[in-house]
């Protein structure tokens, strides 16, 4: 039986999970109505909150959809890291208007407990990255009747993943937008196309490989399935929806020139992750940020005041390099045309 029986679904595409905003359950439920697998990035939510975003999607849709989790493996606080990055966020936050932060920042939600939830709304599929969890916990997810899916960033994951037991592998290509889910060997060697990786990972796994990166319309979905992927995760395409969750000013860099040049920073998060380059990228190219998720949290007033003053130069703007072919459709008929495109049933 392929992994689309055992679905119930219709189309081979799925919509990447895209924590902290533009995924959306209207999003989700949008996509899997029509045929293909809507996704929610949960890494940021309280278990609660988890399970109020499935019931969400429920409450929109009867079709399968999916919830996303990091596996943390969080780095303890650096006083050194936050002494090196406070003059460039101290000015920044003057730029903004911002106070000197006086709280401390909250605790990342745990792991074991936010899976807990993920088992208790019951997705038809789970996936994870930034690296594996125990083989108990996938066992747990397995024994729930959810489907598992790793990411992977070279061959040795997608080999590490497989000896996991997960059921498929997104192989994630150095094109795509957002964080980077690289967790063995050195960062720099994890930067493979999306096109060599998936040709190499199916030659060596059993599993199925959904192929991830600078994929954004029928051409590409073609190429991927041709060269043996078993289906596609789109993120960067989905963003300009108006089911997504994408704010207005991080839109319209989407379909500016602009959006022709990204770059691979752990300047907003302390993790690498691809967005569009603009000035607070540029700022930390010579300094080193703290740590993730310390810088995220260092940070996370400046993001949230920039997206408020639609501050470009300084927002979070994550993108994959196929940015410059989005189109902003609503969700179901960008799932036409991509299967009208590919040449899908």
């Amino acid at each position: 039986m392929s992994w689309l029986q055992r679905l119930g679904l219709r189309l081979p595409i799925v919509q990447a999970p895209m924590a902290g905003g533009p995924d959306t359950p209207s999003l989700a439920a949008a996509v899997s109505q029509a045929g293909a697998l809507g996704s929610l990035g949960c890494a940021y939510l309280s278990p609660e909150k988890i399970e109020a975003a499935a019931a969400a999607v429920r409450a929109r849709t009867e079709r399968p959809f999916a919830l996303n989790l990091f596996v943390r493996a969080d780095e303890p606080v650096d006083a050194a890291a936050a002494a090196r990055v406070a003059p460039i966020l101290d000015d920044v936050r003057r730029e903004l208007g911002l106070p000197p932060p006086a709280a401390a920042p909250r605790p990342a939600p745990s792991f074991p407990a936010q899976l807990a939830a993920v088992v208790r709304a019951r997705p038809s599929l789970f996936s994870f990255t930034f690296g594996m969890p125990a083989r108990a916990d996938v066992d747990a997810v397995r024994a729930a009747g959810i489907f598992t899916v790793g990411t992977a960033t070279t061959l040795a994951e997608a080999e590490a993943l497989e000896r996991l037991g997960v059921d498929a592998i997104a192989a994630q290509g150095a094109e795509a937008g957002g964080h980077r889910g690289s967790f063995l060997g050195r960062f720099d060697d994890a930067l493979v196309g999306t096109m060599a990786l998936v040709r190499t990972i199916v030659r060596h796994v059993r599993v199925p490989v959904l192929a991830a990166g600078g994929i954004m319309d029928g051409a590409g979905i073609r190429a991927a399935l041709s060269l043996g992927a078993a289906g596609v995760q789109l993120g960067t395409a989905f963003m300009c929806c108006p089911e997504a969750g994408t704010p207005p000013a991080h839109r319209r860099a989407l379909t500016s020139e602009a959006a022709r040049t990204t770059a691979v920073t752990r300047a907003f998060s302390g993790r690498a992750a691809r967005g569009i380059r603009n000035r607070f990228v540029e700022l930390f190219e010579r300094v080193e940020p703290a740590p993730f998720p310390q810088q995220q949290q260092l940070t996370a007033d400046m993001r949230a005041a920039a997206v408020a003053q639609e501050r470009v130069d300084l927002m979070q703007l994550w993108a994959g390099q196929g940015a410059p072919l989005i189109r902003a459709l609503p969700a179901a008929e960008l799932v036409q045309l991509l299967a009208q495109e590919a040449g899908l049933g």
